[in-house]
């Protein structure tokens, strides 16, 4: 899953973009308000960790102009305050949960689980790709209901392959959803790994094209 994390403080930002690394999901980060409401609108995320604070733009503002545009990305507010008032002010802005600083990490990935479990629910959890099943619930990738065991930043690159099924995805957004957004890494970085998932892919009939110099794009029957 892309999960922005859009925090002023650069130490927190860090350490839950590490966190979530670790447990194979994709993190951007960002600090300025204006910045990520530019971000969030160009790219898009799966889900958004949000503090209120923030230079430029204030998360409210950002929430609310994400919502004018249609995107229902599920928004985890963080904030260092603690009264109702503004806990009720962002969930009327169209927050989905809200968590209050300081806070542990084991309760943010809960939170982020449980809002992801609600998503798919509206999306449907199992997609299918040729010979396989694709449970975003689970993030496995299952043939005849048995997972296939897949390193985290190849089942990362299958993600954002499979959203954007059909569709050409540049080597730099791919190497943005795996690495994260200004991770220190060369574009080319991504390329053992999709050459490694296109192999365990083929015999079940899903295929992934590279078009030179501009990206690649997923092909599946089902």
């Amino acid at each position: 899953m892309r999960i922005a994390i859009i925090e002023d403080n650069k130490t927190l930002a860090n350490a839950i973009a590490y966190q979530l690394r670790d447990r194979g999901h994709s993190a951007d980060v960002l600090h300025h308000g204006g910045e990520a409401d530019a971000f969030l609108a160009r790219e898009g995320a799966d889900l958004i960790v949000l503090d209120i604070n923030l230079p430029g733009q204030s998360g409210l503002e950002l929430l609310r102009a994400l919502r004018r545009r249609g995107d229902g990305a599920p928004v985890i507010l963080l904030t260092a305050r603690s009264e109702t008032r503004d806990r009720v002010a962002g969930l009327d802005a169209g927050a989905d949960d809200y968590l209050v600083k300081p806070f542990e990490m084991d309760e943010l990935e809960a939170r982020i689980r449980a809002l992801s479990r609600r998503k798919e629910l509206d999306y449907g959890a199992r997609e299918v790709i040729g010979g396989l099943e694709f449970d975003r619930t689970a993030r496995q990738l299952l043939s005849d209901g048995v997972p296939l065991e897949l390193p985290r930043r190849e089942l990362a690159t299958l993600e954002c392959l499979l959203d954007r099924r059909g569709r050409l995805v540049s080597r730099a957004l791919l190497t943005d959803h795996v690495y994260g957004v200004g991770a220190d890494v060369d574009s080319t970085a991504i390329e053992p790994h999709v050459s490694r998932l296109r192999k365990r892919l083929a015999p079940y009939g899903v295929v992934i094209k590279t078009a030179r110099g501009l990206g690649y794009l997923l092909e599946a029957g089902g």
